[in-house]
């Protein structure tokens, strides 16, 4: 966290944490921690080293089903805080990017595959996740995907990216309002087939749904804001578990919400260091 604006070429106050990340690995752990009646497991790639191993022990603790292919380095994200608590990244992905051919088991009996969208930057990460998406539905389940970072939609191309997060057959996706903003006019090839649903920070959630009218949901005021870093992951984690529980769209959001709001006064998602041996 910084103490102040940045100061180039020299020193700059700031408070260091490090802790459990990435954005699959942070809503796979609150997920399981907030209902203990839906398993949660996680599919994924980290580095064979200790970073590694401490990140799939959290995740057990928390009561994750974890699945781990190992390689390369574990991905880390740098990630400055500023005084108002909004954070700026700097992913190095490692591992992560390099996911390959998915055992076929790990997709048994999903009800639910969420997908990062992160894992749709890399082609040949793509093509996995697309075969993976495709077996969970064509054992009836569903897919939601969360769009990860503007960012990356520049960069890929609006109309190429919605493309791909289309492919994999989402019905429920997630956005935040810089997200859709960069998708633009692509945002319609979305919109025609899945729920959207569309995070604007402390003003009110819009969900956007095909066959039935758009909400918005206002956002419960939050005191205290340290870090907003997580607060997207738990909030899909918060909406998931409802949904998966019977409960309609608004409850669904304002579970969310409720979630979202216990990371924003620690920083980082975790709330807690990273035990690194």
């Amino acid at each position: 966290m910084l103490a102040g604006p940045v100061q180039r070429g020299t020193d700059n106050a700031a408070f260091v944490t490090r802790s459990r990340g990435g954005s699959a690995a942070n809503l796979a752990a609150m997920a399981a921690e907030a209902a203990a009646s839906v398993l949660v497991r996680f599919i994924g790639c980290v580095g064979d080293d200790t970073a590694g191993v401490s990140l799939e022990r959290e995740l057990i603790d928390s009561g994750v089903e974890v699945r781990l292919q190992r390689r390369d380095r574990t991905g880390t994200v740098v990630v400055l805080v500023d005084a108002d608590g909004e954070r700026t990244m700097f992913p190095d992905r490692g591992a992560s990017a390099l996911l390959s051919a998915v055992d076929p088991g790990w997709a048994a009996d999903l009800d639910v595959l969420h997908v990062s969208a992160y894992s749709l930057a890399d082609e040949s990460t793509r093509r996995f996740v697309d075969d993976l998406a495709r077996l969970v539905r064509e054992a009836a389940g569903s897919v939601t995907v969360d769009l990860s970072a503007a960012s990356m939609i520049t960069e890929i191309g609006p109309d190429r990216f919605a493309a791909m997060v289309m492919d994999l057959g989402p019905s429920i996706v997630f956005a935040n309002g810089d997200e859709m903003d960069a998708l633009g006019s692509a945002a319609r090839l979305i919109c025609a087939s899945a729920t959207v649903v569309v995070k604007n920070g402390a003003r009110p959630t819009r969900i956007l749904r095909p066959h039935d009218d758009d909400l918005a949901i206002e956002v419960p005021p939050v005191a205290g804001v340290i870090d907003t870093t997580g607060a997207g992951d738990a909030f899909a984690a918060g909406y998931l578990v409802a949904f998966m529980t019977g409960a309609d769209a608004a409850t669904a959001c304002r579970r969310g919400h409720e979630m979202a709001a216990t990371v924003l006064g620690h920083p980082g998602a975790a709330g807690r260091p990273l035990a690194v041996t």
